[in-house]
């Protein structure tokens, strides 16, 4: 989408903002030769010079003698303005300081910087004194890559020859070295590569979803389809029209530990490897993406939720897979739902959404049924899979034994699965070994120093870990209350227990244990899944890491241990998100060819949202939670804000958060109800105090303008914060 060009004319004003200023713009001129809005540079700011974005007009101010000039324009594509609206948009709605977005959106390594160089090689006119097999196909692959050039160790590599090849057609003149800039550009797509064969449920999907790309309007789109009914073939079919349109394409996913599966996916279906933007990619793989995408060359982007603050010339398709999934939502600095501010860009960029789940948010159910969002429904599993039978194991008729998690009837399913050379999930979603170290003398509870919360802990490790703030700290002997020694107990399963009663039970059996605190590079990880999806265990043990969009041909077998973990605590999701994750988990049994099973251990298996995992009626459960929520008030029927005010000290914290409350006249007149001030459930971390206050409002209330009346009165002191929490995930 082409954006009409704002220029500044020398000796103009200009609106300066960087991620350094304290939440606004400030004031410089314009050098010689103008400058256009958007434009990267670098301005002076005290003693230090620091980079930022030309935003507009300046306001003029200031007095102009203290004006200062701007240094010099980065050699970048400026900002368009879409994205800068996008960044106010973000700002306003999330009532975070206009700099923190802008922040997110410039978190790029040498911004400006040109780039290194390295040695490639290219192809000439001479050829090799004696040809041999190696040499006509590096040859072979250089004429069909015609002009580009490869490095020595990558051109081997994707020839699949030995250096030495490569040094003796060098030393023949039939390579020529170049130097080149060391980002390499971005492969070609090829998006009329053949798909898959797809079955009509899929058709149907992807050409909705083609004729949606090819109106280059805005739309969102509900694709909702059964575990393992190729929602990604579908989507993809859309990314590929995308591409053919000349538009670019961005696909979301909630974690890295999906990107390597789905990269090989991409690739095959496409031909190339899209860019990546993940906490995974190294810092000049973060620079050689951003440019990229800022020049228009990389054409389909993968990443996690930051990759939304990306500078995309012309987004066509965002493709949000997992939508249901709670880290999409930031719950630290910027507060943001990544979900929700996709839709937000799209709207601005003129683009279409797919947001992709077998399991939607309550958010998204509701949207589609309201007709705000499209709705698409894949009901089969693709191919000769069917989905997996589901069956409850009664904990109180099938009790388990002394400090063991399996029950019998689970364990001799697992055993039947081993025999038969089948492949069983076990899972738990709990990290560590216990989630508690008490001394059976005293009672003491070992708890994190800095953090109201008790520490876990992981025997692979041989430490006690604060799961709030990382922390950790060794395994005691003896009680630090009462000196007591050999009276320090763990109580609990975590996923290490479980491994440890898996090897006890199954000593026959390879196990593997899947969980986001084993360390594990991106790279070894996506290594030990093809393992496991290539038979490499017959045990698997995790914790919700394996229930997000992994294939493993050869699992018949997924055992619950605890499903009643989730219900606890009152949360205002527990149901939805116990449900979502359970029927997830169960999806990764029987996606071949072979029958699967799912087992759900519990100690109240009549439980309405046990019931509805079992039953499959995923309709009737998210029509009984949304009449439920609508009787209530609470999202997405009504609105609310968590507030989280925090400080060193708990009587002064605490007399913060009742100044606010003293102000809830402000609220209440405006239609809104305040609850609180509370502790929060976990009232301290990294030792600052935490208190709890939330906010609830209709749903058509202005609440972000009625929120900022409301804390306008209440300076904080130094080092006290107030956070604000708009549509809050969690209420810890």
């Amino acid at each position: 989408m082409s954006e009409p060009i704002e220029f500044l004319e020398a000796g103009a004003l200009a609106s300066v903002l960087t991620p350094d200023m304290p939440g606004r713009t400030l004031d410089y001129r314009v050098p010689d030769g103008g400058i256009r809005v958007g434009a990267f540079v670098s301005v002076p700011l005290g003693p230090r010079r620091v980079k930022g974005v030309v935003w507009g007009p300046g306001a003029g101010d200031y007095d102009p003698g203290k004006i200062r000039e701007i240094g010099t324009v980065l050699d970048v594509p400026p900002m368009s303005g879409t994205m800068r609206e996008f960044i106010i948009r973000v700002a306003d709605y999330t009532m975070t300081p206009l700099t923190a977005i802008l922040r997110l959106a410039t978190r790029v390594p040498g911004l400006g910087d040109p780039p290194g160089k390295r040695r490639i090689l290219r192809l000439t006119d001479e050829r090799p004194t004696r040809m041999t097999d190696a040499r006509e196909r590096v040859i072979a692959f250089l004429d069909e890559h015609e002009g580009m050039g490869f490095a020595p160790s990558e051109l081997a590599g994707l020839v699949g020859v030995t250096s030495s090849v490569v040094k003796g057609l060098e030393a023949q003149g039939v390579l020529q070295s170049e130097t080149a800039p060391r980002d390499a550009p971005f492969p070609i797509l090829n998006p009329d590569l053949p798909s898959k064969d797809l079955s009509a449920d899929q058709r149907h999907a992807s050409t909705v979803l083609r004729d949606a790309v090819r109106s280059r309007t805005y739309g969102t789109t509900l694709l909702k389809g059964v575990t393992g009914s190729g929602k990604t073939e579908v989507y993809l079919e859309a990314a590929a029209e995308c591409l053919r349109t000349g538009r670019q394409v961005l696909v979301l996913l909630p974690e890295i530990a999906l990107t390597g599966e789905f990269m090989a996916r991409v690739e095959a279906r496409f031909g190339a490897a899209p860019a990546e933007w993940h906490s995974g990619v190294t810092q000049a793989g973060r620079r050689r993406a951003w440019t990229g995408i800022a020049e228009g060359r990389a054409r389909l982007v993968v990443g996690a939720r930051s990759a939304l603050f990306l500078p995309f010339t012309d987004l066509g398709l965002i493709i949000v897979d997992e939508e249901h999934d709670s880290s999409y939502k930031q719950e630290e600095g910027v507060l943001y739902n990544a979900r929700d501010m996709a839709v937000l860009r799209a709207s601005l960029s003129g683009a279409q959404v797919v947001l992709a789940s077998a399991t939607p948010s309550l958010e998204s159910w509701v949207n589609a049924r309201a007709g705000k969002y499209a709705r698409l429904d894949l009901t089969e599993r693709f191919g000769a899979a069917v989905l997996p039978e589901m069956r409850a194991v009664d904990l109180r008729v099938d009790p388990l034994e002394r400090d063991s998690w399996i029950s019998d009837p689970l364990a001799d399913a697992v055993r039947t699965r081993v025999a038969a050379g089948e492949q069983s999930l076990l899972f738990l979603n709990r990290r560590g070994y216990a989630p508690l170290t008490l001394c059976r003398a005293c009672g003491h509870q070992i708890g994190c120093d800095d953090c109201d919360a008790r520490m876990v802990e992981h025997r692979f490790l041989n430490r006690l870990m604060c799961h709030q703030c990382g922390a950790t700290k060794p395994i005691p002997v003896e009680c630090p209350a009462c000196g007591s020694a050999d009276h320090m107990a763990a109580l609990g399963p975590g996923v290490e227990r479980l491994a440890e009663e898996v090897e006890r039970r199954f000593p026959e059996a390879r196990m593997a244990v899947l969980s986001s605190d084993i360390t594990m590079s991106a790279r070894a990880l996506k290594q030990r899944i093809e393992e496991i999806a290539n038979g490499g265990a017959d045990i698997v043990i995790g914790t919700q890491m394996v229930a997000k969009g992994h294939n493993f041909p050869l699992l018949t077998l997924v055992g619950v241990i605890d499903a009643d973990l989730g219900l606890q605590g009152g949360e205002l999701r527990a149901a939805e998100r116990t449900f979502q994750l359970i029927r997830q988990v169960a999806g990764r049994a029987g996606r071949a060819d072979k029958a699967g099973l799912a087992m759900v251990q519990s100690h109240q298996p009549q439980h309405p949202v046990i019931q509805a995992i079992l039953g499959g009626d995923e309709e009737a459960f998210w029509q009984a939670e949304a009449a439920e929520r609508q009787a209530a008030g609470a999202p997405p029927f009504g609105r609310m804000a968590g507030i989280i005010v925090s400080g060193p000290e708990e009587r002064e914290t605490f007399d913060l958060a009742r100044a606010l409350a003293a102000r809830a006249g402000v609220l209440t007149q405006a239609g809104a109800q305040l609850f609180g001030p509370a502790p929060a459930p976990v009232a301290r971390i990294r030792g600052r105090t935490r208190v709890r206050l939330l906010v609830k409002a209709p749903k058509g209330l202005p609440l972000q303008s009625v929120l900022a009346r409301w804390v306008e009165g209440v300076v904080p002191r130094p080092n006290y914060r107030i956070a604000i929490d708009i549509d809050p995930q969690s209420f810890f």
